[in-house]
């Protein structure tokens, strides 16, 4: 039995096939894996899906009948749901305002006064089905990136929704939370309502989808029946061929670059613990750690971001103060951040103009900026990173998130970096563009650059690193090499344990 199907669609812009001859089918209770690189396609079809664009050919049919045009109001009507990978809450109300916005009870007969007891009630069984750790009176402003993503879940499990699209959403959820959004999608289906499971995660992938749907250039290129879904079987119907092992081993002399000498600093978010480390040039330093455990907050700090409550840094030996991003940036330390779009680019500038921006005396001749010399430079790092963009005069806004990456990675490249600090360099990027990711890293270690690796992706941190420190609670709980890279020592250092045998 199918309640949803997609057929034959297709949608075309001036020069570019989004999608080509699409055609999807969903049945009740029915999880189902989309997956594929970024520019694949799969957000445009989520967005005929829901009503947001109408296909240039094709049909939609809900319970056998033909719907033309598709809005978003028949798409709600017809119980499809969203969580969006980019969180759409507002910070100043709080989290049951956001689940029932628009839709709030109300009382007081013609002043439509919110009824705030009847609102908090309809909420909490929402929350607590989620086993969240916040209530319904707490405010947004105050929330976690993971909290923020389990309260947009709730607002979709709000709306009785019959299908629920989820796009990359345990992008910013701790590990037990994504074991907790697991069993939930386990009792969505239980209950009858159908999942659209987006994710680059290939794991998560593997573990809650019934059937996997592979997109490529904007056509299906397969579909994998739960029997059949592996993960090399589904790297190769994404990107058309096999991938390289994760792990690229250092050149065989290691160079001699920069020592970045973290010594006992302490940072805002947690000023009684102490943080001592050492990133050499040449190497690629994992640091893991639970969500939470400060690894962010060390980031800042050394970046000048956050100010070192006490401890200091030093550099090859001689110690160095830097009181704010433009000094650490001075010295060749730079920070690829977590947020890329909120904290690494201005999405609606372009390419040459983001790679620019922190070193725009070198574009300068007097108070005015070359232009010419700024789309030079930028047209050798678009060649230099493979970024796919028609120009680099292009916005950045428009690109995937892995050529975003890439040109944040660009700007710092044009500047000759000494120490690099990535602070989850693939979130939300495909697997074809995170080993092209990992293939720079690797070459600015072999180069003698210093490069320090935060990341909450296991697979990651294990398949990347030549050393791995793990942070527990706002100190270094243990060091590991290679020999001793697993997934159980990983964790043990990170709840306090020591590392197994």
């Amino acid at each position: 039995m199918v309640f949803l199907e997609l057929v034959d669609i297709a949608k075309r812009y001036p020069g570019v096939v989004a999608l080509d001859r699409v055609t999807l089918s969903v049945a009740p209770g029915e999880v189902i894996g989309l997956i594929g690189e970024n520019g694949a396609g799969k957000s445009t079809l989520m967005k005929v899906l829901g009503g947001v664009i109408e296909p240039s050919a094709g049909a939609i049919r809900v319970d056998g009948v033909e719907r033309k045009p598709f809005t978003v109001g028949d798409a709600i009507k017809a119980g499809i749901a969203f969580v969006h990978q980019e969180l759409n809450v507002f910070d100043n109300l709080d989290a049951a305002a956001n689940v029932f916005i628009g839709r709030e009870p109300l009382a007081g007969g013609f002043l439509r006064l919110i009824d705030r007891k009847r609102l908090y009630a309809a909420v909490k069984p929402l929350l607590d089905r989620l086993g969240v750790d916040f209530a319904p009176d707490t405010l947004v402003a105050e929330m976690s990136l993971a909290q923020r993503q389990l309260l947009e879940i709730a607002k979709a499990l709000s709306l009785s929704a019959r299908l629920v699209i989820m796009d990359e959403p345990t992008s910013s959820l701790t590990l037990s939370e994504t074991e907790r959004l697991m069993r939930v999608i386990d009792g969505l289906k239980k209950q009858g309502v159908s999942v659209i499971f987006i994710s680059h995660r290939l794991n998560e992938v593997q573990t809650c989808a019934d059937r996997v749907v592979v997109l490529r250039d904007g056509r299906m290129v397969g579909e994998l029946d739960r029997s059949a879904v592996t993960h090399d079987a589904m790297i190769r119907l994404m990107i058309g061929r096999e991938l390289k092992a994760l792990y690229i081993p250092p050149a065989s002399e290691r160079p001699n670059g920069t020592t970045l000498e973290i010594e006992g600093v302490r940072t805002t978010a947690y000023p009684d613990r102490v943080v001592s480390l050492e990133v050499c040039g040449g190497e690629i330093l994992g640091l893991a750690g639970l969500v939470g455990s400060g690894r962010t907050e060390l980031a800042r700090a050394v970046f000048g971001i956050d100010p070192l409550r006490s401890g200091g840094l030093k550099m090859n030996g001689e110690p160095i103060e830097i009181h704010g991003p433009r000094e650490a940036i001075d010295r060749g330390i730079f920070l690829v951040p977590e947020d890329r779009k909120r904290a690494g680019l201005l999405l609606d500038s372009s390419i040459a103009r983001n790679i620019s921006l922190p070193d725009l005396r070198s574009y300068a001749r007097g108070l005015l900026v070359r232009n010419q010399a700024e789309l030079d430079n930028a047209a050798r790092q678009k060649k230099r990173l493979n970024i796919k963009a028609p120009s680099v005069k292009a916005e950045v806004g428009t690109l995937s998130g892995g050529n975003q990456q890439k040109v944040v990675l660009a700007k710092w490249l044009s500047m000759r970096p000494k120490v690099i600090i990535f602070d989850e360099p693939t979130r939300g990027i495909d697997v074809g563009a995170k080993h092209e990711i990992y293939e720079i890293m690797r070459a600015l270690a072999n180069s003698g650059v210093a490069v320090l690796m935060i990341s909450s992706d296991m697979e990651e941190v294990i398949g990347v690193s030549d050393r791995i420190a793990v942070m527990q609670e706002g100190r270094i709980s243990g060091f590991l090499d290679r020999p001793e890279f697993s997934e159980h020592n990983v964790l043990r250092l990170a709840v306090g344990m020591r590392p197994g045998p």
